[in-house]
């Protein structure tokens, strides 16, 4: 009996001891309903969480105050989140596309000191997610949830050389083609 709870001990501590999530607010939108004797205002609040090394998610919360639509935002962000593999922590593996209803974006690798230049809830989960260097674009809707969605559906399409290799049951040399490879078959 002692044995199970000295095993069951460390696992809590390990989730006491999650990594801390950064969080962004990324739009807010007040509405209102019209009622008998007037307007009642409520608030809805677009949030992007993510642990700035390759996991992010976002959230929609809605309530009558501000703090309390950014808290139930946060809380769904953290858990819809999703991990994407980056490359040397810090770039795309691959040039994408995402694309949700109206809302298209294209993202692009970039060599290192490049930056994040992106639009406005675009560049919110490129800095969540961890990534310092991408080039980007969105077309289509402006809208922060479409273009939200969309920049998620590209990056979830994103497969990095070792997922690829496993995959096809090769080694990561061989998805790459390594510089050595690649002078063999040329002088054959």
């Amino acid at each position: 009996m002692a044995e199970r709870e000295n095993r069951r001990g460390p696992r809590r501590d390990r989730e006491e001891a999650a990594p801390e999530f950064a969080d962004r607010l990324v739009a807010i939108n007040r509405v209102s309903k019209t009622v008998k004797g007037g307007k009642r205002f409520g608030f809805a609040a677009l949030v992007v969480v993510g642990d700035q090394k390759g996991r992010v998610g976002f959230g929609k919360g809605k309530a009558k105050e501000v703090p309390e639509a950014i808290r139930k935002a946060t809380e769904q962000a953290k858990r819809q989140m999703v991990r994407i593999p980056l490359k040397e922590g810090r770039t795309l593996h691959h040039d994408i596309e995402g694309r949700h209803g109206a809302g298209r974006v294209v993202m692009r690798t970039a060599p290192e000191g490049t930056g994040i230049i992106a639009g406005g809830p675009m560049r919110a989960v490129f800095e969540m997610l961890g990534v310092k260097d991408v080039v980007s674009k969105s077309i289509g809707s402006q809208n922060p949830y479409n273009m939200i969605r969309a920049t998620l559906d590209g990056l979830a399409k994103e497969a990095s050389p070792r997922s690829v290799a496993q995959r096809r049951g090769k080694k990561v040399a061989d998805i790459l083609g390594s510089p050595a490879q690649a002078e063999t078959e040329a002088a054959e």
